[in-house]
């Protein structure tokens, strides 16, 4: 037998991932590092799944999803459009990251040209290349917000825009105006887009947060992608959806159904739930969160070799550090003192010179993390 040689979708994406797979913590470790909550799931939500299975919800469940959720989304979705959303426009998915391959493999056709902001989560430049896509990255402006020139040309034929509000890695809400200046961009072209809200619930600014699905200019070639994940402490539940255009809509059903068959029955009863009952506790979490981020930013704030953006929402920092060496050399120092955080440079070239650190942890260890941090880059120059 011939040595084995991996497909060339694999190929494309090892030859241009820039995800990083850190090493496993240790007890002595204070993480700055996750992206996910720090909270155990709400009650309600966790009994309504010990309900459903008692129930007998474990059997498959229908491929596109449980039909009562999708009700619910599609109600949740219409209210946030301020028009009609058909159920047939809603799909269930395995978590966001189900989604958004569901959705890009769905859209892209080897050679289609995918913008994205640089930087920005990781993940969708590696779909992108399972796809076969051609990937332009936009460097993002110093405020860390969309350079809206650049984007304008970087359009210019593309099939899609991918982007995520709030900002993970760095934590910005775009704008109303930024939304509808891509509207004004797109105005008269093919080009879809992909709004990843998955953070839109932690929003901490004094400005209302919009959804591209807000955006009339926008509303009618947005895939929005959503996930239970974040706002309701649903990491490890693996249950997300997409809403858009129905016909975009069926083609990432048929994709998610080819990977990944029908989402988690009991799951998907719980998030019901979610949806229908836990408002107060999204509204709890977001309140803590709120405090670990003014916590953070006092203690980033007295460390002088940090620039520092203020985000506003998401449960990240993005600073820039001053030393003269590339992040991933920034992020292994800082562990030999005692603290994980995740090097800039993971998510877009632009994004180098940065670290990215989340508030998703206790007090103590956002405390003890920023102190070590300081001690950390101190020991650099």
């Amino acid at each position: 037998m011939s040595s084995f040689h991996a497909s060339a979708a694999v190929r494309r994406v090892e030859s241009t991932s820039l995800r990083v797979q850190q090493p496993t913590s240790t007890d002595d470790l204070v993480s700055l590092a996750m992206g996910e909550p720090n909270f155990d799931t709400p009650a309600r939500i966790r009994q309504a799944a010990d309900a459903a299975l008692a129930a007998g919800y474990t059997h498959y469940a229908p491929l596109k999803g449980d039909i009562q959720l999708r009700e619910a989304l599609a109600q949740r979705m219409s209210t946030l459009r301020g028009g009609p959303v058909d159920v047939d426009q809603v799909i269930v998915t395995h978590g966001g990251s189900g989604g958004l391959a569901a959705a890009i493999l769905g859209i892209v056709d080897p050679g289609d040209t995918v913008v994205v902001p640089d930087p920005t989560y990781s993940l969708y430049a590696d779909l992108v290349s399972l796809a076969g896509g051609r990937l332009v990255p936009v460097p993002l402006t110093d405020d860390l917000h969309w350079d809206l020139d650049r984007l304008r040309d970087a359009l210019v034929g593309a099939r899609l825009f991918v982007f995520c509000n709030p900002g993970n890695p760095t934590g910005i809400v775009h704008t109303g105006a930024e939304l509808e200046a891509l509207g004004r961009m797109l105005d008269g072209t093919d080009t879809l887009v992909i709004s990843d809200e998955a953070y839109s619930e932690l929003v901490f600014g004094t400005e209302p947060f919009r959804s591209a699905w807000q955006v009339p200019a926008l509303a009618e070639r947005t895939v929005y992608c959503q996930t239970f994940s974040k706002s309701y402490a649903m990491t490890g539940w693996r249950v997300g959806y997409l809403a858009g255009p129905a016909d975009v809509i069926a083609a990432a059903a048929r994709v998610h159904a080819t990977f990944n068959g029908s989402p988690n029955t009991a799951v998907q009863r719980a998030a019901l739930v979610a949806v229908n009952e836990c408002a107060d506790d999204v509204i709890a979490m977001r309140e803590v969160y709120r405090r670990r981020r003014a916590l953070m930013l006092d203690g980033l704030r007295q460390i002088p070799s940090l620039s520092i953006t203020e985000p506003d929402g998401a449960f990240y920092c993005f600073p820039r550090y001053h030393a003269d060496l590339p992040a991933i050399d920034v992020v292994a120092h800082l562990r030999s003192h005692g603290v994980a955080t995740r090097p800039g440079s993971e998510f877009g070239r632009h994004g180098e010179h940065h670290i990215r650190l989340s508030y998703a942890a206790s007090d103590e260890a956002i405390e003890e993390g920023v102190l070590r941090l300081a001690k950390g880059l101190t020991d650099l120059n």
